[in-house]
């Protein structure tokens, strides 16, 4: 489903991403840890095209794209192919829970009012919020508004799901609405690549794990190898301070 090639990212000259290379398969789960400004998140919102790497190449459903040389046209499409669960939720504070999972159908992809009402109305009573339908961020929970941003990534349709730490901002008696929603789409053979720091909830959703530092992949594998027989010592040590 996704393929990355020799991806480089830079802010300055801060390097954050160092000739990464991986890819996901249709329906896998890829879960992405490693410690804070490993650039985990940074390759999620490159996946995304929120951030423009110098270098690279990306291919996604078929469609590829090489960094250097991407026009605009190229970008709308391959940003329509993937949709972004925030840390922040990045809801629209003056738009009900509602309005903020059709907004997407209509302006984006010019669904009409009737058909992108019903499918939000589907999506929210799916992730437990159809009686939330008409409230506004304030009026919700982290839980909640967090739960609707993921209706939102839902609603489109992508072809993958980018988690950016969704659980980060969120009271700990809140996290596990919000992990059981993510654990359903799974079970229901979602591709999504997921950055998290809850090593737990990794080890019981992911395919397959990748350990980041420093800008690069130094291991990835299936769970149980990755958290009980790294082969890196840096994986080793990092698991063993979490």
């Amino acid at each position: 489903m996704l393929k990355i090639k020799d991806l480089h990212k830079s802010f300055g000259s801060l390097k954050v991403l160092k000739g990464i290379d991986f890819s996901v398969k249709k329906g896998e789960v890829v879960v992405l840890i490693g410690s804070s400004g490993s650039g985990k998140s940074t390759l999620l919102r490159c996946i995304n095209l929120l951030e423009m790497p110098e270098s690279g190449q990306m291919s996604l459903d078929g469609h590829s794209v090489i960094y250097q040389n991407i026009q605009k046209k190229e970008i709308h499409h391959m940003r329509k192919l993937s949709s972004m669960v925030f840390q922040q939720y990045n809801l629209f504070k003056n738009k009900t829970a509602l309005e903020n999972v059709m907004t997407p159908l209509v302006t984006v992809q010019k669904q009409s009012k009737e058909s992108s009402y019903q499918l939000a109305c589907k999506i929210l009573d799916r992730v437990g919020l159809s009686d939330k339908k008409m409230s506004y961020p304030s009026q919700l929970s982290g839980g909640q508004q967090q739960r609707v941003g993921i209706a939102r990534s839902i609603a489109v349709n992508p072809k993958v799901m980018l988690f950016d730490e969704p659980t980060s901002a969120l009271d700990p008696e809140l996290v596990g609405e919000v992990l059981s929603v993510i654990k359903e789409l799974a079970a229901q053979e979602t591709t999504m690549i997921i950055v998290t720091h809850e090593m737990r909830f990794a080890r019981q959703i992911a395919d397959r794990v990748l350990f980041m530092s420093d800008g690069v992949i130094i291991e990835e594998g299936a769970p149980e190898d990755v958290f009980d027989r790294p082969k890196s010592q840096r994986t080793a040590e990092f698991l063993e301070c979490v």
